[in-house]
Protein backbone atom coordinates (compact mmCIF):
# COMPACT_ATOMS: atom_id res chain seq x y z
CA UNK A 1 0.00 0.00 0.00
CA UNK A 2 1.18 3.42 -0.51
CA UNK A 3 0.28 7.13 0.01
CA UNK A 4 -0.08 9.76 -1.83
CA UNK A 5 0.24 13.89 -0.61
CA UNK A 6 -1.50 16.22 -2.48
CA UNK A 7 -0.57 19.17 -1.05
CA UNK A 8 -2.43 22.66 -0.93
CA UNK A 9 -1.65 25.21 -4.39
CA UNK A 10 1.08 27.36 -2.61
CA UNK A 11 4.82 26.24 -3.38
CA UNK A 12 4.89 26.58 0.97
CA UNK A 13 2.69 23.50 1.38
CA UNK A 14 5.83 21.60 0.09
CA UNK A 15 7.68 22.03 3.81
CA UNK A 16 3.98 20.19 5.17
CA UNK A 17 4.28 17.71 2.40
CA UNK A 18 7.03 16.66 2.73
CA UNK A 19 6.61 16.79 7.00
CA UNK A 20 3.76 14.62 6.39
CA UNK A 21 6.16 12.25 3.79
CA UNK A 22 8.27 11.70 7.21
CA UNK A 23 5.55 10.85 9.66
CA UNK A 24 4.65 8.09 7.69
CA UNK A 25 7.10 6.89 5.87
CA UNK A 26 8.08 3.95 8.10
CA UNK A 27 6.37 1.83 7.28
CA UNK A 28 4.97 2.35 3.67
CA UNK A 29 5.62 4.02 0.54
CA UNK A 30 4.65 7.92 0.73
CA UNK A 31 4.66 10.11 -2.65
CA UNK A 32 4.16 13.77 -2.31
CA UNK A 33 3.13 15.21 -5.26
CA UNK A 34 4.68 17.86 -7.08
CA UNK A 35 2.15 20.46 -8.68
CA UNK A 36 3.52 21.50 -12.07
CA UNK A 37 3.08 24.79 -11.66
CA UNK A 38 5.64 24.94 -8.15
CA UNK A 39 8.79 23.72 -10.83
CA UNK A 40 7.69 26.86 -13.08
CA UNK A 41 6.64 24.44 -15.97
CA UNK A 42 3.37 25.90 -15.83
CA UNK A 43 1.53 29.19 -14.39
CA UNK A 44 -1.34 27.35 -12.69
CA UNK A 45 -2.35 24.69 -11.75
CA UNK A 46 -4.23 22.19 -14.08
CA UNK A 47 -6.44 19.60 -12.68
CA UNK A 48 -6.67 17.74 -15.68
CA UNK A 49 -2.92 17.32 -16.02
CA UNK A 50 -2.88 16.84 -12.41
CA UNK A 51 -5.08 14.28 -12.19
CA UNK A 52 -3.78 12.39 -14.88
CA UNK A 53 0.08 12.55 -13.15
CA UNK A 54 -1.48 11.45 -10.25
CA UNK A 55 -3.22 8.15 -11.44
CA UNK A 56 -0.28 7.34 -13.11
CA UNK A 57 1.55 7.12 -9.92
CA UNK A 58 -1.54 5.45 -8.16
CA UNK A 59 -1.26 2.51 -11.08
CA UNK A 60 -3.40 -0.52 -10.34
CA UNK A 61 -2.30 -0.44 -6.54
CA UNK A 62 -4.85 0.44 -3.75
CA UNK A 63 -3.24 3.49 -2.06
CA UNK A 64 -4.22 6.33 0.74
CA UNK A 65 -4.77 10.17 0.01
CA UNK A 66 -3.87 12.76 2.27
CA UNK A 67 -5.10 16.05 0.63
CA UNK A 68 -4.61 19.28 2.07
CA UNK A 69 -6.99 22.57 0.51
CA UNK A 70 -6.89 22.60 -3.59
CA UNK A 71 -5.72 18.77 -3.34
CA UNK A 72 -8.53 17.72 -1.73
CA UNK A 73 -10.53 19.16 -5.06
CA UNK A 74 -7.86 17.06 -7.11
CA UNK A 75 -9.21 14.09 -4.83
CA UNK A 76 -12.83 14.44 -5.42
CA UNK A 77 -12.08 14.46 -9.41
CA UNK A 78 -9.96 11.43 -8.85
CA UNK A 79 -11.95 9.40 -6.29
CA UNK A 80 -14.82 8.19 -9.51
CA UNK A 81 -11.49 7.67 -11.41
CA UNK A 82 -9.77 5.81 -8.74
CA UNK A 83 -12.87 3.96 -6.46
CA UNK A 84 -12.04 0.22 -6.27
CA UNK A 85 -8.16 1.48 -5.38
CA UNK A 86 -8.73 3.91 -2.54
CA UNK A 87 -8.34 2.66 0.84
CA UNK A 88 -8.24 5.48 2.99
CA UNK A 89 -8.56 9.39 2.42
CA UNK A 90 -8.05 12.25 4.96
CA UNK A 91 -8.99 15.78 3.53
CA UNK A 92 -7.42 18.89 5.46
CA UNK A 93 -8.92 22.09 5.36
CA UNK A 94 -10.95 22.03 2.59
CA UNK A 95 -11.34 25.61 0.94
CA UNK A 96 -15.21 26.34 0.41
CA UNK A 97 -15.15 30.60 0.69
CA UNK A 98 -16.43 31.61 -2.45
CA UNK A 99 -16.46 28.12 -3.76
CA UNK A 100 -18.60 28.07 -7.25
CA UNK A 101 -21.26 25.65 -8.19
CA UNK A 102 -18.69 23.93 -10.33
CA UNK A 103 -16.71 23.13 -6.66
CA UNK A 104 -19.74 21.91 -4.77
CA UNK A 105 -20.56 19.72 -7.57
CA UNK A 106 -17.32 18.16 -8.04
CA UNK A 107 -17.06 17.51 -3.96
CA UNK A 108 -20.77 16.17 -4.19
CA UNK A 109 -19.97 14.08 -7.14
CA UNK A 110 -16.47 12.63 -5.41
CA UNK A 111 -18.03 11.70 -2.29
CA UNK A 112 -20.06 9.11 -3.89
CA UNK A 113 -17.37 7.37 -4.71
CA UNK A 114 -15.65 7.09 -1.22
CA UNK A 115 -17.56 5.36 2.02
CA UNK A 116 -17.90 7.40 5.02
CA UNK A 117 -15.45 4.80 6.93
CA UNK A 118 -12.87 5.66 4.62
CA UNK A 119 -12.85 9.64 4.87
CA UNK A 120 -12.13 11.21 7.92
CA UNK A 121 -12.05 15.33 7.44
CA UNK A 122 -9.49 17.56 9.78
CA UNK A 123 -10.56 21.42 9.90
CA UNK A 124 -9.47 24.12 11.84
CA UNK A 125 -11.79 25.82 14.06
CA UNK A 126 -10.91 29.31 12.47
CA UNK A 127 -9.56 28.29 9.20
CA UNK A 128 -9.73 31.49 6.78
CA UNK A 129 -10.22 29.58 4.01
CA UNK A 130 -12.98 27.95 5.63
CA UNK A 131 -13.69 27.86 9.32
CA UNK A 132 -14.87 24.64 10.72
CA UNK A 133 -18.60 25.30 11.36
CA UNK A 134 -18.95 25.92 7.08
CA UNK A 135 -17.25 23.09 6.41
CA UNK A 136 -19.14 20.46 8.88
CA UNK A 137 -22.41 22.05 7.25
CA UNK A 138 -21.25 21.63 3.56
CA UNK A 139 -19.62 18.23 4.16
CA UNK A 140 -23.06 17.01 6.09
CA UNK A 141 -25.33 18.65 3.08
CA UNK A 142 -23.30 15.64 1.10
CA UNK A 143 -22.79 12.82 3.24
CA UNK A 144 -24.01 13.61 7.02
CA UNK A 145 -22.02 10.24 8.01
CA UNK A 146 -18.63 11.31 7.68
CA UNK A 147 -16.31 12.06 10.35
CA UNK A 148 -15.04 15.99 10.45
CA UNK A 149 -12.97 16.88 12.98
CA UNK A 150 -12.28 19.98 14.65
CA UNK A 151 -9.18 21.41 15.22
CA UNK A 152 -8.53 24.33 17.57
CA UNK A 153 -6.27 26.57 15.53
CA UNK A 154 -6.80 29.90 13.61
CA UNK A 155 -5.02 29.06 10.38
CA UNK A 156 -4.52 26.95 7.44
CA UNK A 157 -1.79 24.77 8.72
CA UNK A 158 -2.23 20.96 9.40
CA UNK A 159 0.08 19.39 11.47
CA UNK A 160 -1.83 16.60 12.91
CA UNK A 161 0.72 13.72 12.11
CA UNK A 162 -0.10 11.92 14.67
CA UNK A 163 -3.90 11.65 14.00
CA UNK A 164 -3.24 11.19 10.51
CA UNK A 165 -1.04 7.65 11.57
CA UNK A 166 -3.52 6.72 14.01
CA UNK A 167 -6.44 6.90 10.72
CA UNK A 168 -4.78 4.88 8.62
CA UNK A 169 -3.77 2.69 10.50
CA UNK A 170 -6.80 2.11 12.39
Amino acid sequence: MKTIILPGYSSRNKEWAEEVEESLKLDHDVIVHEWEHWNGASSSLSIRKEIDKVSGKVGKERVNFVAKSVGTRVLMHLAPLLQNQINKVILCGIPTRGTSDSAVKTYTDGFEYLKPDQVVVFQNTKDPLANYSDVKKFIGSINSKVNIVEKPRSDHHYPYYEDFQDFLHG
